[in-house]
């Protein structure tokens, strides 16, 4: 909510890049979703290379893949495995995907897939590349489903390189991710 709240209000004038990101500053276990040393945000955001971003778009900015890649949610999938049970979100996918892109399930992939924890940062004309009104259907979506908050933000998490132009799966090799986003060759 508070990302699409920011994109809308900020439309007009957006920075040229965006990083949308936890409130944990550090540390084992509040900022595990933070892979850069010591879980440090701040070393994750003085170390993101902005040139990598605004050349690509959009930037998940954690590079390890678990969990999330390398097919975190099947949509389709059949009954859960032992221990799988975890997903509401995944049961929800193909019918959150259709009321927030439209179509049939025949639109809906088969696998979406990247890094966990919803922290990514994103160009100003990727944001622009869609317009303000689907965010405002998007934050409109989130208002009125009957999902819980933990469910639909499990949706969003695997949606928002989607919504940024991306392919379903994005897993990107963890070693150039590092390197290229980062500068840790």
């Amino acid at each position: 909510m508070a990302y699409l709240t920011y994109i809308i209000d900020t439309y007009q004038d957006l920075p040229k890049m965006v990083t949308f990101i936890h409130p944990h500053r550090t540390g084992w276990p509040a900022a595990w979703h933070n892979d850069a040393p010591g879980y440090d945000t701040v070393t994750m955001l003085t170390t993101l290379r902005e040139e990598f971003v605004l050349e690509h778009g959009y930037a998940n900015l954690r590079c390890l893949h678990n969990p999330g890649c390398p097919a975190e949610v099947r949509p389709f999938r059949g009954p859960y495995e032992e221990g799988e049970e975890h997903k509401p979100h995944e049961q929800a996918m193909a019918a959150s995907w259709i009321e927030l892109f439209g179509g049939d399930n025949s639109s809906v992939p088969e696998v979406l897939a990247t890094p966990c924890c919803s922290q990514f940062a994103v160009s100003r004309s990727q944001i622009l590349a869609r317009p303000k009104q689907e965010y405002e259907h998007f934050r409109d979506w989130l208002l009125k489903t009957e999902l819980d908050d933990f469910t639909n933000g499990r949706v969003f998490e695997y949606l928002w390189h989607v919504i940024f132009g991306g392919e379903a799966v994005h897993c990107p090799n963890q070693n150039s991710c590092y390197c290229d986003q980062y500068g840790r060759c």
